[in-house]
């Protein structure tokens, strides 16, 4: 954390331009350093954007959660045109010395009840946006929405396009807000210690203006900072420990009905503030190495399944807020179409489509292994693992009464080879179409999105639109004589067919 701190002190000394340099130097060197994988955005073609940086380094695709500390401090300072106050440490350094908020640091103290509701008047549901008859949408981080010229920049996305709804960051992967927050428990964790928009009621009424649908997305187990302020609430080693991932994250207890309880009222307070849908993401038991699985204790188990208890944390959640109005929704892993089972991870699909409005499975082609239904590289055939992923969903759903809608986060940003280009994004939205669904939104952890892949707001569809399935190349068959054998006696290498 010093070195965080003193690499924000010289951006503070330094000039808007050189912080912008720096910021895109630091986010290259830490991108870098993590796994060897830098995710190549499909952006507008501007560089440089340190607002899109945070966001990238602070969300979902771990592979740069361990930046994140560094980088989102330095963006924020890189967005400012004058020096910011010193907001303390980062929450997003999750690791082994991640700080306890300074109000409970050194000294016992009385914890108010997770409990205990926001005070905001809540916004009448008849003045909530309504919900579109299809919603196609982008992921917006806290950063982004933060920022008066991105989110100016994406609106206008909006304005010109088929994309109607936003996915706003409330809590994020590190457990801190992105917005002022009055809860009760919020306050006291000082989760809302940095917060990234100043404004939320200002964002949303933005919003309301242009027609588009705001959903609130909260990160429910993935917590690390209620973890460490909370211990009794957060998974375990066999000797009372705190348990972490091998990426050194503490996780809180999917079971404990108090860390149900918080994320609740976080939920509650953002419906009264005016968001219109509640979407439930890493609402999941942790998907470690089985090295490091085979350390966890969860407190609050009491002989349930991880299914059962994710099934139960829905169910809690439809009976306190389902008088709100608002759609409840959930994240789920993409392979949980597909997979007969909960995949380690409590998401079992026939046991969370019955009570979610909406099923979001992350269909992302990058994430599927080498091999799955028979494509050597998934990620070069976007429409067929899409639409055979989704046609499975469909048909597991079709005897579940009321099923929830599936609503798929569709992969806007290239992870790997092949890059997703317009024509990538669009193969996997014709997929959606062919799959009988109909709605759709776009992933990209830094938001930034083209245009290109959308239907302009007058009903023009891309020159490239109903052609994602032949988008991908099968390799060459293999030949008739395998070139790792000896070749045969008098035939040339070159010669073999």
């Amino acid at each position: 954390m010093e070195q965080h701190q003193g690499l924000l002190a010289t951006f503070r000394a330094a000039s808007p331009g050189r912080r912008a340099t720096l910021a895109a130097g630091v986010f290259a060197i830490a991108a870098l350093g993590i796994a060897g994988v830098a995710a190549r955005t499909v952006g507008d073609g501007t560089d440089g954007d340190a607002t899109d940086a945070a966001d990238a380094a602070t969300q979902e695709a771990s592979t740069l959660d361990a930046a994140a500390a560094a980088l989102e401090p330095l963006a924020e300072a890189a967005e400012l045109p004058d020096p910011a106050p010193d907001r303390g440490p980062a929450a997003g350094d999750a690791g082994p010395d991640t700080a306890a908020p300074a109000a409970t640091r050194g000294r016992s103290i009385e914890w108010v009840s997770p409990r205990a509701p926001s005070p905001v008047t809540p916004v009448p549901a008849a003045e909530r946006v309504a919900k579109p008859d299809a919603v196609r949408g982008i992921y917006v981080g806290g950063w982004s929405a933060g920022s008066s010229r991105r989110l100016a920049q994406l609106i206008a996305l909006a304005d010109q396009t088929e994309i109607n709804a936003f996915v706003i960051d409330i809590k994020d992967a590190t457990g801190e807000l992105s917005y002022a927050s009055q809860v009760p428990l919020a306050k006291q964790l000082e989760a809302d210690r940095r917060p990234r928009i100043g404004d939320i009621r200002a964002v949303l009424a933005k919003l309301k203006e242009h027609g588009i649908y705001p959903i609130a997305r909260i990160v429910a187990f993935k917590d690390p900072l209620l973890a460490d302020a909370r211990p009794e609430w957060a998974i375990q080693r066999a000797d009372g420990s705190v348990w972490v991932d091998e990426k050194g994250v503490r996780w809180v207890d999917a079971f404990n009905e108090d860390v149900w309880a918080y994320n609740i009222e976080l939920a509650r307070e953002a419906i009264a503030l005016g968001f219109a849908e509640v979407q439930w993401d890493y609402v999941r038991f942790p998907d470690a190495p089985q090295s490091y699985m085979s350390e966890v204790v969860y407190p609050e188990r009491n002989g349930r399944t991880m299914t059962k208890g994710i099934r139960a944390f829905l169910i809690r959640s439809r009976e306190e807020l389902g008088g709100t109005g608002a759609p409840l929704t959930a994240d789920v892993f993409g392979i949980t179409t597909s997979a007969h089972g909960d995949v380690g991870i409590g998401q079992y699909w026939e046991d969370m489509a019955d009570i979610a409005d909406v099923l979001l499975p992350m269909v992302y082609p990058s994430h599927y292994p080498r091999g799955t239904w028979g494509f050597p590289v998934p990620n070069a055939a976007p429409y067929q693992i899409v639409h055979k992923a989704l046609r499975h969903g469909v048909d597991r759903s079709k005897d579940i009464p009321g099923a929830a809608t599936i609503r798929p986060w569709i992969q806007a940003f290239s992870l790997g080879r092949p890059d997703y280009t317009p024509e990538y994004v669009r193969a996997q939205i014709d997929a959606v179409y062919d799959a009988g669904l109909t709605e759709w939104i776009l992933w990209n952890p830094a938001s930034r999105y083209s245009a290109e892949p959308l239907v302009t707001a007058d009903g023009r569809a891309p020159w490239f639109a109903g052609r994602g399935e032949h988008l991908y190349s099968p390799p060459p068959p293999k030949p008739a004589v395998d070139l790792e054998d000896p070749v045969p006696i008098g035939v040339s290498a070159d010669s073999v067919p």
